[in-house]
């Protein structure tokens, strides 16, 4: 058998550790951005309405946007990594994020996570991680028009429908009602959203590669028309992300998005790129296991989650002044409450007298 060239072997080597690295790396940024967006979250939340209430005051807080920036970092190096190195090796390294998040969680913002709540995250983590390694290879689209022709195809506009559909039923009756409770509608949401999302952006880089390299793709109305499904969808995804956030363990809310994210994405891509024809059986029954693994984690997860136990500010507001109804000397007099142990307060005689 003939071996590679040293030097081919060396720059293969190099290759897969800038990969390696750089997954790593995004794995530690991702991770992060969940920690400091939550910091942010409650900084934001003792100076106004929290966002898991439905409050937008950490718009206007810097320490979460220094996580959003710590996030589009992380999410840069991991697509940087895919050129370097295979998903065989850059994949089970972006899971780290799951880990790190957790970690942090349990130093930074004191949140425990259970013995069973760590069985979660490695499920959620190696069923993410089998479905992304024997997901099909999807095709790149080199133009806007091709890629607006494979949107508009019925089975993926079918998935379309569900998917909003399913999205309008989450935030309209669900969330209200069980938001609060149910990690899985906050997540849901964003998960839904995000395959979306995804397929959107996919389409909006196209367009940008294709007028950097002289061929303006700006007056396609499609171009457009995706650039403001991604915007919409983007905003959806922050919302519903923060109110999980800021509502449930952090420990618990990373390994149940990656997970979910991860496989709503791969489903609407095999979708819309028609890839499951290509496949082998035992690359649909991996993913298949993959899935139910992921939705055993997530179970598992949902079991051991606790709402935050940040409190509203409000429930801080100062009481206006109690008065009370006393007996001294014979008489009744009204004081306040500072001034019920003063030398004329004897006893409280009935309930009536509480005003």
């Amino acid at each position: 058998m003939s071996r590679a060239p040293p030097d081919a072997a060396g720059d293969l080597f190099a290759a897969n550790l800038k990969g390696s690295l750089l997954a790593v790396a995004s794995s530690a940024f991702i991770g992060a951005s969940f920690i400091v967006k939550k910091k942010g979250l409650r900084r934001a939340g003792a100076a106004g309405s929290r966002a898991g209430v439905g409050g937008y005051g950490y718009l206007l807080e810097p320490l979460w946007w220094v996580g959003m920036i710590t996030m589009f970092i992380g999410e840069i190096a991991n697509f940087v990594a895919y050129m370097f190195a295979p998903a065989v090796l850059v994949t089970p390294l972006g899971a780290l994020s799951i880990i790190v998040s957790a970690v942090l969680a349990h130093f930074i913002l004191n949140e425990k996570l259970q013995r069973m709540g760590v069985l979660g995250c490695v499920l959620c983590m190696v069923g993410s991680t089998v479905i992304i390694l024997h997901a099909p290879e999807e095709e790149t689209p080199s133009s806007v028009e091709q890629i607006w022709h494979l949107a508009t195809q019925p089975a993926f506009l079918c998935y379309v429908a569900f998917a909003l559909v399913v999205s309008l039923i989450l935030m309209t009756h669900c969330a209200p009602r069980y938001g609060q409770t149910n990690i899985v509608v906050y997540i849901g949401i964003c998960s839904v959203i995000g395959s979306l999302t995804v397929m959107s952006i996919k389409a909006v880089g196209i367009a940008i590669k294709l007028t950097i390299e002289g061929m303006n793709q700006a007056g396609y109305f499609q171009t457009w028309l995706f650039a403001s499904v991604s915007a919409i969808c983007i905003i959806i995804q922050l919302i519903y992300l923060n109110k999980a956030l800021d509502t449930f363990n952090t420990a618990v809310v990373s390994p149940i998005y990656y997970a979910m994210f991860t496989s709503l994405t791969i489903l609407a891509s095999a979708i819309m790129f028609k890839d499951w024809s290509g496949q082998s059986i035992s690359s649909i029954a991996s993913e298949i296991c993959g899935f139910l693994t992921v939705l055993s984690g997530t179970v598992v997860l949902h079991s051991t989650r606790e709402s935050d136990q940040t409190i509203s500010p409000d429930l801080y507001t100062p009481l206006p002044p109690i008065y009370w109804h006393i007996q001294g000397n014979g008489e009744t007099v009204k004081q306040k409450e500072d001034d019920l142990l003063s030398a004329d307060f004897i006893t409280i005689m009935r309930q009536d007298y509480f005003v």
